[in-house]
């Protein structure tokens, strides 16, 4: 027991002693850290609303050129865009595509300076999905 105590007196403290074996107890120190994961949650996360691009019939506009419009401004396949551009001219309007609000606005502006440029009277619009 005397070396045990030697050992103490040396510079080892004794169990239960401040600076002992259960970690260290002085004022400035930091705390234990608990176990586990540590984990943080996150925002969710709002998806930015849709926008349909409509394109309305006229009795001017030629057929061919609202396909063309359709495949190039709009990516359709031929088929596609024969496809919709007769339920525009039998209907009235069709639905060109969904896209965000400023990809929506780009693409009605495309259609408009597309049909300015030919003369043709073609109109396209924006409504909410």
């Amino acid at each position: 027991m005397a070396a045990q105590r030697e050992g103490y007196a040396a510079g080892m403290s004794a169990p239960g002693e401040p600076g002992g074996p259960k970690g260290p107890e002085r004022p400035g120190d930091a705390p234990l850290r608990e176990r586990g994961v540590a984990t943080q949650s996150r925002p969710k996360v709002t998806r930015p609303p849709r926008f349909k691009v409509l394109i309305y019939n006229d009795d001017y506009t030629p057929m061919e050129f609202v396909v063309a419009l359709l495949e190039q401004v709009f990516s359709k396949s031929p088929a596609a865009a024969t496809e919709l551009m007769l339920q525009i001219h039998r209907k009235g309007m069709g639905v060109a595509g969904v896209y965000v609000l400023e990809v929506a606005e780009t693409k009605v502006a495309t259609v408009h300076k597309l049909a300015e440029q030919r003369g043709h009277p073609l109109r396209a619009g924006l409504e909410k999905e």
